[in-house]
């Protein structure tokens, strides 16, 4: 029984036309494989940021409703008291 001995450039030949041919069709199945599953992550992602987005409008406008409410009551009293003070300016002899 004889062994025969192994040809390593042959091997790497035949490794390289594999991966040669094997790369480009491993991307295109990985890019239809995995298309899906990015949109799904891209919308859900992007629905997260729309929900922070919301978040925040909704904060600021409380906060502006708030200011709002502040500077009424500030000008309610600045009316009372520009009335209390021609009040008091008329009831002077």
């Amino acid at each position: 029984m004889s062994i025969e001995t192994i040809d390593l450039e042959f091997l790497a030949v035949i490794a390289m036309a594999f991966t040669l041919v094997l790369i480009p069709v491993m991307g295109i199945t990985a890019r239809f494989a995995l298309k899906p599953t990015v949109e799904a992550l891209g919308q859900v992602f992007h629905q997260k940021g729309s929900d922070e987005a919301l978040q925040l409008m909704e904060r600021r406008m409380a906060m502006l409703e708030q200011q709002i409410d502040l500077m009424e009551g500030a000008m309610r009293r600045l009316d009372e008291t520009v009335q209390f003070d021609r009040a008091l300016t008329s009831s002077v002899p």
